[in-house]
Order: structure tokens, then C-alpha cells, then sequence
């Protein structure tokens, strides 16, 4: 990656594919977050780089990816395979961690106790959830391309998730058959299933 690419990288902002830490604070915290790309759609982790998207570099690499190591190969279950390199601008080093979507998920993490959850990025954000519900292969082009999936893409793209009952409102039917709608979704690979906390509530997956 060039510094130009890096500047183009950051001046994106942080997203469901991008994150930035200025340093690792603990394994166990930034196992989340890899463990979330590799549920969703992969991602980027920029070490060095401020949550406004200034430069500031880390003290040490090895100290860095010490941490990432053990995220990947001691706290995430099954363990994460990531490719990382190093930038230098201005004298500042920066870490660029590549997360590819894992044909093995669900990926857990573990906590300091040993608890295993499993993470998915929600927007900018890596969030908990009991269950991710795989894709089921070929995509119902009708079912994506129709007006209830454009109102719900539409709405996805304004607010970081959806229930049932809010989605049934949208469209203008019962929250049940909003329910099915959103699993259906959900099994074609264009939701994500957040049911950590009730109720149940589903966020986008689809990036582009």
C-alpha cells in the first residue's frame, strides 16, 4: 500500500469494513474486531491512526503484533488467518491488518474469563450476537429486488439496525410476517442477525 492509497484508505472513515486504534489496549478487546470482519464482510485494521483519522503511529510493531497474534491464534476459535503490513508516513508507523470474510465462520471470541461470543460488524461497530445465520448459497434475485428490500436497504443505510415490529410499520405488514421477512433476508446474505439482546434486532450486511 502507497502513502496516497493509506491517505485514501483513511479519508473514508471508519465503516463495516474499516477500523481504526491508535494502539492495542488488550488481545482480548481487538479479538473482537477481527472476529467480526472475518463473520461479515472482512475488513481493515489500521493501528497507528486516531479515531478522527490523524496519524499517530505505534511505539513498537512487535509489541503490536505480539497482541494481534494472540488475538487471532489464541482468542479467536476457530483461529483467524491475517495478512498485515507497515507503512511509515512522515516517520510514524502505522499497522494495516487485512481480515479476509472467513469461509469458517461463525468465528468466536474469547474474553479475559474465557467466554466465547460471537462478534459481527454492525456499521462501525462490533456487536454481539447467539447466532449468524449463514448465506444459503444462490441468491433469490427477485426476493433482493423488490420493494420491500429496497425500503429496508434504504433504512439500514440512515440507522444501524431494525426489529420486526419497526420493519412490519415500514411496509405496512404484521410484525410476523415482517419477522419472516427479515430471516429470509438474513439466509440470503444481505442481513445480519443480532439477537444478543432482545428483541431481536437485524443489521446490514451488504457494503456496497
Amino acid at each position: 500500500m502507497t502513502r496516497n492509497q493509506l491517505d485514501d484508505l483513511i479519508a473514508q472513515g471508519e465503516s463495516a469494513r474499516l477500523e481504526f486504534k491508535r494502539s492495542i489496549s488488550a488481545a482480548h478487546r481487538i479479538a473482537r474486531t477481527l472476529v467480526a470482519f472475518a463473520n461479515t464482510s472482512g475488513g481493515k485494521l489500521l493501528i497507528g491512526v486516531a479515531d478522527d483519522g490523524s496519524i499517530t503511529g505505534v511505539p513498537s510493531e512487535s509489541r503490536e503484533i505480539h497482541k494481534i497474534e494472540e488475538a487471532t491464534d489464541r482468542l479467536a476459535e476457530p483461529a483467524l488467518s491475517v495478512t498485515y503490513e507497515t507503512l511509515s508516513p512522515d516517520g510514524r508507523l502505522v499497522l494495516i491488518i487485512t481480515v479476509e470474510e472467513s469461509p469458517e465462520k461463525p468465528h468466536y471470541a474469547m474474553d479475559e474469563t474465557g467466554k466465547r461470543t460471537i462478534y459481527v460488524r454492525a456499521k462501525d461497530k462490533s456487536v454481539p450476537t447467539n447466532k449468524l445465520i449463514i448465506a444459503s448459497g444462490a441468491a433469490d434475485v427477485p426476493l433482493l429486488k423488490s420493494p420491500v428490500a429496497r425500503t429496508l436497504i434504504q433504512y439500514l443505510r440512515r440507522n444501524d439496525d431494525i426489529t420486526a415490529e419497526k420493519y412490519g410499520k415500514l411496509i405496512n405488514v404484521s410484525a410476523y410476517r415482517a419477522g419472516k421477512l427479515l430471516t429470509q433476508f438474513s439466509e440470503q446474505g444481505l442481513l445480519l442477525l443480532i439477537n444478543k439482546s432482545r428483541p431481536v434486532r437485524y443489521a446490514l450486511k451488504l457494503t456496497e
